[in-house]
Parts: structure tokens; C-alpha cells; sequence
């Protein structure tokens, strides 16, 4: 099967006003995503620095597969998302033109690496950069 890539820090998904700026806390971590739409803005940044205030789901941990392929490989989301869906556990997915990031709320992780692991897939910690 599968090497799934566990990351240490703990990321935020937050939502922003329509059409808002980067603002300066966002820091950068192994995922930083800014994506716009006509009703919101969406950043995905390190948790460590998110103000209280802001809206979104914080503590997420960061997963991605080893070795996705390219943009065109087919079937890796399902293989990602159908053991944590068996196991009602709760994701956000954010893509990149080669990696399927999948992030899970701290609570969960356990669940969702041993839903992975039944599946036949490895979780093993990211190598550092």
C-alpha cells in the first residue's frame, strides 16, 4: 500500500472576510494556503500565533502521502478518505498540483492513523526538510 507522512506542528483552518488581506500572524509552517472565493477567504497557517477571535478549526495535524504521483494520479483520494469516512473521522482536504493534504483534528489522529493502518498503509513521522 501506502507511506503516509504524519507532520508535527499543528496547523489552522481559518476563515477570513471575503477579499481580505494576509494578515501579519499567519505564519508559515509545512502547509501555508490562502484560497479566495466571492464569500470568503480561507488560510491555512501554523496554529501557534491565530488570535482567539478568528473563525476556524485549530489543532489540525497534517498528513500527506509519501508518494502521490502527479497531478493526474487517480484514486488518491479515496484510497486517503475512505478508511477515515468508515470511521467517522473529520477532515479537511487541501490539494496541491502533486500532494493531497489531509488534516485532522488532534482528537482524531489516533483514529485516523489506525484507520489508515488497517487499510494496509504506513504512517511514519514527515522527513525533516
Amino acid at each position: 500500500m501506502s507511506t503516509i507522512h504524519q507532520f508535527p506542528e499543528k496547523l489552522a483552518v481559518l476563515k477570513l472576510a471575503s477579499g481580505a488581506d494576509v494578515p501579519e500572524w499567519a505564519e508559515s509552517s509545512s502547509l501555508f494556503s490562502i484560497t479566495a472565493s466571492a464569500t470568503e477567504t480561507s488560510l491555512v497557517c501554523a496554529g501557534r500565533s491565530v488570535p482567539t477571535k478568528v473563525p476556524g478549526d485549530r489543532g489540525l495535524t497534517g498528513f500527506t502521502l509519501a508518494d502521490a504521483g502527479t497531478s493526474t494520479t487517480t484514486g488518491v483520494l479515496v484510497d486517503l478518505l475512505t478508511p477515515l469516512a468508515e470511521d467517522d473521522v473529520t477532515v479537511h482536504v487541501i490539494t496541491t498540483f502533486t500532494t493531497v493534504w489531509v488534516l485532522v483534528p488532534a482528537p482524531e489522529v489516533e483514529r485516523a492513523t489506525e484507520a489508515w493502518r488497517r487499510r494496509g498503509h504506513t504512517v511514519e513521522p514527515a522527513p525533516l526538510a
